[in-house]
């Protein structure tokens, strides 16, 4: 456990930095996004440890469809074999996958792959792995308000009635507590798009390391960091002084 408290029920994390971490090897970019394939079996294997009760990756953005070609046809496949190799062992370890982000449009390989690994693990209890895939937070909002305007349309909903539970209702991640931590790799500082809704009072843990060269001593300096924090949410300090 973290040397200085309990784990927080939720991290997401952005992982950044693949191409970066093969470039200054000067390998292929694919080679990064394998290794980053390893870092997230290492993150799901600390978040268990560590007592996390949901742990989010940023596992493709709804920008990432931008990206040349070949790429974008790289990650398809580090997807594919992801899903194949690696579901057994997660519902072996009773992790729950929940998928995250627009469906409509995705290649039916790709979306029977994540339907595949939702309804596998539907019943498990442990950790919730939630993959953000084809996932961008504004997209998410506007999915939102579109739901909440088809319910008020249809008279199945008062406009009175929208609020921030009902907002939250209507999200991609309905049922699953916003995140308390949000890492992000590679030195970045920003945002991208990720949770915009979720990480309106979440801690934000920027570490050097690239995505690939994350592990779990990385995984528990941040939430080391992360407990030096005096979460407010608006209100005064609960530290005595």
């Amino acid at each position: 456990m973290a040397g200085l408290g309990t784990a927080p029920a939720h991290v997401a994390i952005i992982m950044d930095g693949n191409g970066r971490w093969a470039a200054r090897r000067g390998l292929p970019r694919v080679e990064g996004h394998r290794r980053g394939v390893e870092a997230v079996r290492r993150a799901v294997r600390s978040a268990i440890d560590l007592g996390v009760r949901y742990l989010t990756i940023y596992s493709f953005s709804s920008e990432n469809w931008r990206r040349p070609a070949a790429e974008v046809a790289d990650l398809m496949g580090l997807l594919k074999l992801f899903v194949r190799r690696d579901l057994a062992d997660l519902h072996g370890n009773n992790v729950r996958v929940r998928i995250i982000g627009e469906r409509e449009g995705l290649s039916a390989d790709i979306a029977g792959l994540l339907d595949e690994a939702e309804e596998r693990t539907r019943g498990n209890t442990g950790l919730t792995l939630v993959v953000a895939f084809n996932y961008g937070g504004r997209q998410e909002i506007l999915r939102a308000v579109r739901r909440l305007a088809e319910a008020v349309a249809d008279g199945r909903l008062a406009s009175d009635a929208i609020d921030v539970e009902a907002m939250a209702g209507a999200l991609d991640t309905t049922g699953i507590p916003d995140p308390d931590l949000v890492i992000r790799t590679s030195g970045e500082q920003r945002l991208s798009n990720f949770l915009t809704w979720q990480t309106a009072y979440a801690e934000y843990v920027i570490v050097p390391e690239f995505w690939p060269d994350f592990d779990d001593a990385a995984f528990r300096a941040a939430l080391d960091e992360y407990h030096r924090r005096d979460r407010r949410f608006g209100g005064l300090s609960g530290r005595a002084g």
